[in-house]
């Protein structure tokens, strides 16, 4: 048995593939975002479009997307974080990073998803990046010119700052 895609540790034919097949519902909002991801990997094109909430498929293009899961390669699922959607809730979201490669670049999708519960089943709603948390300099800048901080005596550029 081939293990998901989506990384739950569990066998793809017990796990998303028989969301993908439809002969069972996502339970959770997570469970359908694992088995979205799952999809784009084994470019289960109908099954991301029937999973995105009617409201948001306009200008879904089916070729372009398969085109876009096929000439990626997969490389792994990371959920961060899930606010609600579970089975008792009719609305969650799901911050996640998808990792992938398409034409030797390596790229880290990430995205806060949300999700929607319409008559008893998960979509997909929207999803909206994340941006990547910049660093701040909590001491000032060394001058290059100045005095190593080690205590050297020696210009920072000649001892600690030397490459």
């Amino acid at each position: 048995m081939d293990q998901c895609p989506c990384q739950s540790g569990k066998a793809y034919e017990e796990c998303c593939g028989p969301l993908h097949e439809g002969t069972r519902p996502a339970a959770t909002a997570e469970e359908l975002m694992r088995s979205r991801y799952s999809a784009f990997v084994r470019h289960r094109v109908d099954y991301i479009k029937d999973s995105t909430h009617p409201r948001s498929r306009k200008g879904f293009d089916s070729n372009a997307t398969r085109a876009w899961s096929e000439q990626s390669e997969w490389k792994g699922l990371e959920i961060r974080s899930v606010r609600e959607g579970g089975e008792a809730d009719s609305r969650g979201a799901v911050e996640f990073v998808a990792r992938y490669s398409r034409e030797g670049e390596d790229i880290e999708h990430h995205e806060m998803a949300t999700f929607q519960r319409t008559g008893g089943r998960w979509y997909f709603v929207d999803g909206r990046n994340v941006a990547k948390e910049s660093s701040k300099r909590t001491q000032p800048k060394i001058g290059r010119n100045e005095p190593c901080p080690c205590g050297s005596g020696k210009k920072y550029k000649k001892c600690c700052g030397a490459k």
